[in-house]
């Protein structure tokens, strides 16, 4: 009796480090794809950036720029997003983003996440001319394969410093 209530104890902690093993992965990969998303912007790498997303995801920036008046669309569709963004940035605006505090929900194969992200904008040509912006960020993402990819995102806007033109001209 003492060796199959062993047996049973070991399986039983198996399949729970399996499951938190999995868990740790999923948390890993999701955070990983906020960090594609901002690394991709940074290094102009569109392999990386269009990484980050599913092929119809929704990006909405337009919380944070109505806090300078902007308007910019719903974006819809990786190849959109990535298209968008990276033509607005090439050869005009250099760009860092920290991604912190991030927190994650699990449910099956969808999650939501929260991060405040720091987001420096320096127009190439003039670094003097420069926004900097920290941004809580709404995502919500699905499980891809072994990765996660953001389905749904929208960038609201806490506090910025200096000129918003460094982002959208």
């Amino acid at each position: 009796m003492g060796r199959a209530r062993d047996r049973r104890v070991r399986a039983m902690t198996n399949h729970t480090t399996d499951a938190l093993v999995r868990e740790l992965r999923d948390r890993t990969e999701i955070a990983d794809a906020l960090y594609r998303f901002g690394l991709g912007q940074d290094t102009k790498d569109r392999d990386l950036f269009a990484s980050a997303f599913a092929a119809d995801a929704e990006l909405d920036f337009a919380p944070a720029a109505s806090k300078w008046g902007a308007k910019p669309p719903l974006m819809v569709g990786r190849d959109a997003i990535v298209t968008t963004i990276l033509a607005l940035f090439t050869g005009r605006v250099d760009t860092t983003h920290q991604v912190t505090n991030v927190r994650i929900a699990i449910d099956g194969d969808t999650a939501h996440a929260t991060a405040l992200v720091e987001a420096q904008h320096l127009l190439t040509a003039d670094h003097a001319t420069h926004a900097l912006l920290k941004n809580p960020y709404d995502v919500d993402l699905i499980r891809d394969g072994d990765r996660w990819v953001i389905s749904r995102m929208s960038i609201d806007n806490t506090w910025y410093t200096g000129d918003p033109t460094a982002i959208f001209g």
